[in-house]
């Protein structure tokens, strides 16, 4: 049994990580699991739960609480009307093939593997934050057939390995086929449902490593998914009140270069 001094400091932490999290989606409107991946990383590594699952743990745990987040996202856009239901159930079956693909592919790799793809990915999702443009485009409309099958799983393949929802390359891959930004938004929490439900699932179902935090079912870390939950539906909504007081575009824009900066230490680390 883990000491009481080590138990109050993983809380403390998970809190601080929970509400950071939450602020930054409120403001910026991005998705949780991009900040919360590296942060479980940091986080478990300093109280010494290192080992050759822990990134694995830190993805699942990050999906688990985006059941919850996006859950409530997609029931509050649908309230407004915003959520395009005809392109989240025509992307369904291909986003749930896709991640269910990652989810089985991290159960094989180790974490200086996932530290070097989330690196990269990120590092693509940074570089895009920075550098896209509003007025880029791939296309008129959502595409069907032979593109939407090609698409629709690799938005859950990616997604799941890198431990993140729809938001991260469902809105920018909406955007660019000229989709408004508000209903890629919603239609993307609809995106982060149909990623983390059959993932994490997977997840709970796998061996849980002799050196995993405590509370750990499977890779699915249940203490950082109470408090961090707990945390972000807190904190969100003082994000969003920020983001009406100022331009976040700035705010934007510094967010990419630190993502950048996560994701070049993750690279540095895996190749270690």
């Amino acid at each position: 049994m883990p000491e009481t001094t080590l138990l109050v400091q993983m809380a403390v932490l998970l809190l601080m990580i929970g509400a950071f999290s939450g602020v930054l989606a409120g403001l910026l409107g991005v998705g949780g699991g991009i900040v919360l991946v590296p942060a479980f990383f940091y986080a478990f590594q300093t109280l010494g739960y290192d080992g050759p699952q822990l990134m694995q743990i830190c993805l699942a745990t990050s999906l688990a609480t985006i059941i919850v987040t996006s859950v409530r996202s997609l029931l509050s856009h649908h309230k407004k009307g915003a959520v395009d239901w005809t392109v989240l159930r025509g992307w369904a079956p291909g986003i749930v093939i896709g991640a269910v693909l990652g989810m089985l592919l991290v159960a094989q790799l180790r974490t200086a593997t996932l530290q070097g793809i989330f690196g990269v990915l990120a590092l693509v999702v940074g570089l895009y934050m920075a550098l896209g443009r509003n007025t880029w485009r791939l296309g008129p409309q959502m595409p069907t057939g032979l593109a939407r099958a090609a698409l629709s799983p690799g938005v859950g393949f990616l997604s799941a390995l890198m431990g993140i929802g729809g938001g991260s390359f469902g809105v920018p891959l909406m955007s660019l086929y000229s989709m408004p930004i508000h209903r890629a938004v919603a239609t993307a929490a609809g995106f982060g449902v149909l990623i983390a439900v059959p993932a994490v699932i997977g997840f709970v179902l796998m061996p849980t490593s002799a050196s995993a935090p405590p509370l750990t079912f499977g890779t699915v870390n249940l203490a950082a998914v109470a408090l961090v939950i707990a945390m972000t539906l807190i904190t969100a909504p003082w994000g969003a009140r920020l983001a009406h007081a100022m331009d976040p575009a700035p705010l934007k824009r510094f967010f990419a270069v630190f993502l950048i900066v996560v994701a070049l230490n993750m690279l540095r680390k895996a190749l270690m």
